[in-house]
């Protein structure tokens, strides 16, 4: 929210003049930087996503970009708030724009109070509420290189927003201290250009003054990031993958991380290599993973497929943004549920796992690797694009609650004394144990055919049946070890509110909104999402009168999938949907909910 500041507030003394009026005092504060790709948004992004988090704010920044490398509009946004947030802010605060396509695109987001700073340097702007300077002239003439001009930015909202001058040179040297000492030096001195060019322009100073937080001790991260970390932490020791939007940074993470570990990373030369790598880096006992988004998964199908019927543990990461096809590959979605569900030809077992938060992904990512293992399947761990790329403040994980289960996994010491080993044999709660291949003492055989409890190829009616029971009752027998949702909100509320992923955020931020109106509501948000969890899901449908599933789709495919599972409730359901490529935001919900949803 935003409130005036006391009368009483001092202006800085840097500008030189005199007093003027006190600053607005912002609490929840949005700011958009806009250019063509290569201007250097993210850079302005990230330098203002670290310096509100050094100040005890929550912290969420998104991405607006083409899949190029240079050209064409591209935007950020960061919001930062006393509040926790994890979603876009309705409305911008302050609008950083590097050409006239980035204010004409922006300016109809801006709030009553907002302000524009703009690059003058091509062209002029008249509307009110706005300051021009020539960024990318002046660096260019002092520095040589107009690349700095987004420094110079970063230098000139620092001034406009009141923050503290030596933090704002510190977040600079952070950012740039790794790249040497000349790269350093010009943005330190790029820096000071953009302040010195705000503190002269009237009434730019100090327009508005944004407040400190209690939100210590966190990291800015996102999703991708965290989901890498999980892996090592959890064990991982080898990962293949092609790089893909917006999935590349997990294995771009790992290639730094995961070698001091004893690990590997392998850049495969497209899918169909990448998961049959990791079928056979598992089968020889490593705990492997892939990550891709919907072309490369589908590709992958047949290799998943591959590895439910030889009972293979695996885990891929499927980042999801708008298809079909190539699609939109920096836009977000939730559209691949329904493939994951009906994963390729046949049937087999798999888990559906959904992150909503960058710690959440951490730990997900453990429990697939344990799941996999356990119960010797795939597991699918389903972020969006989002929660993939978007940063956001989260708790530092918590490396004391990391459990590493590896399953029914029998040492040497242990196949000395069976009496025979059987790679598939059939169990009372379903699992088998195994040893990977050159265990002495055992005869492994693994096979994608059908076959017996030794591996042999089998074609033999009564086999088939006993092998897909037990296959397929790891749906059912694993249901106590996956994750559970969490619920927040009043238990005594009539409305309901499903969701996963990276609505997560929206939907807590639209609970906060209908508090504030008087109306309760509650989130039920889905760690598991297939098999779906209906002993979860029904008594929390039991406790409302109607339920909103918020899901960016344009068939409501985990609306389906709940209609499906638990139709005694089909009377209570309403689908909240959004297939433009944006994200939910706050506002939205809370109309849709006014509105009643759809059917």
């Amino acid at each position: 929210m935003t409130m005036p500041a006391s009368r009483s507030a001092p202006i800085s003394s840097e500008t030189g003049s005199e007093a003027s009026p006190p600053p607005l005092e912002l609490a929840d504060l949005s700011v958009m930087i806009g250019g063509q790709g290569g201007d250097g948004t993210l850079t302005v992004s990230d330098l203002l996503g670290r310096y509100f988090r050094k100040r005890g704010l929550y912290v969420y920044t998104s991405r607006n970009v083409l899949s190029r490398i240079r050209g064409g509009h591209a935007d950020a946004s960061v919001r930062a708030s006393r509040e926790r947030v994890a979603a876009v802010k309705s409305q911008v605060d302050v609008l950083v724009a590097f050409d006239n396509e980035a204010i004409e695109m922006g300016r109809t987001e801006l709030a009553p109070h907002g302000y524009i700073l703009y690059d003058s340097t091509t062209f002029h702007s008249e509307l009110p509420n706005s300051a021009g300077f020539p960024f990318a002239t002046l660096v260019g003439g002092q520095l040589g290189q107009p690349i700095f001009k987004n420094t110079a930015a970063y230098g000139a909202l620092s001034i406009l927003l009141g923050f503290d001058a030596q933090v704002t040179r510190e977040v600079i040297e952070e950012r740039f201290k790794r790249r040497g000492a000349e790269a350093l030096e010009k943005n330190l001195k790029a820096l000071e250009i953009g302040r010195k060019a705000a503190i002269d322009a009237h009434g730019v100073a100090n327009r508005y003054s944004v407040v400190g937080g209690d939100a210590h001790n966190l990291v800015l991260t996102t999703g991708n990031q965290a989901a890498a970390l999980g892996f090592v932490v959890g064990g991982g020791r080898f990962f293949a993958g092609y790089p893909i939007t917006p999935a590349t940074e997990i294995m771009e993470y790992l290639q730094r991380y995961l070698p001091p570990f004893g690990g590997v990373v392998r850049q495969a030369e497209d899918e169909l290599a990448a998961i049959n790598m990791i079928i056979g880096a598992s089968y020889a006992g490593s705990r492997v993973m892939t990550s891709t988004s919907g072309p490369g998964l589908s590709l992958m199908t047949e290799g998943i497929g591959h590895a439910g019927a030889a009972e293979i543990p695996i885990v891929v990461v499927d980042c999801q943004r708008v298809g079909p096809s190539t699609g939109q590959p920096t836009r977000n979605e939730q559209s691949d549920l329904s493939h994951l569900a009906n994963l390729g030809h046949g049937e087999f077992p798999r888990f559906i796992l959904s992150p909503a938060t960058p710690e959440d992904a951490f730990h997900l990512t453990i429990e697939a690797l344990n799941l996999a293992e356990k119960w010797r399947l795939p597991v699918l761990l389903l972020m969006d694009q989002a929660l993939s790329q978007n940063t956001a403040t989260s708790a530092r994980f918590d490396l004391s609650s990391v459990r590493i289960d590896r399953g029914g996994r029998l040492s040497p010491e242990q196949v000395e004394k069976l009496a025979q080993y059987k790679g598939y044999e059939v169990t009372e709660d379903g699992r088998t144990a195994v040893a990977p291949p050159g265990t002495p003492g055992i005869w492994s055989e693994v096979t994608g055919n059908e076959h017996d409890e030794w591996g042999h190829v089998s074609v033999n009616p009564a086999n088939r049946v006993r092998m897909m029971k037990k296959r397929m009752e790891k749906m059912t027998k694993a249901r106590a070890d996956l994750p559970s949702a969490r619920i927040e909100g009043p238990e005594t509320a009539r409305i309901g509110f499903i969701g996963y992923g990276g609505t997560s955020g929206p939907i807590e931020e639209a609970l906060r909104l209908l508090g504030a109106r008087g109306i309760r509501a509650r989130y039920f948000q889905a760690r598991t999402v297939y098999p779906v969890p209906v002993q979860e899901l029904d008594p929390f449908l039991k406790s409302v009168d109607v339920a909103y599933i918020v899901e960016h789709n344009y068939t409501g495919q985990f609306a389906r999938l709940i209609r499906e599972n638990l139709p005694w409730h089909h009377t209570k359901l309403r689908s909240i949907l959004k297939f433009d490529g944006a994200t939910f935001r706050a506002p939205e919900l809370v109309a849709r909910v006014q509105e009643g949803g759809s059917p």
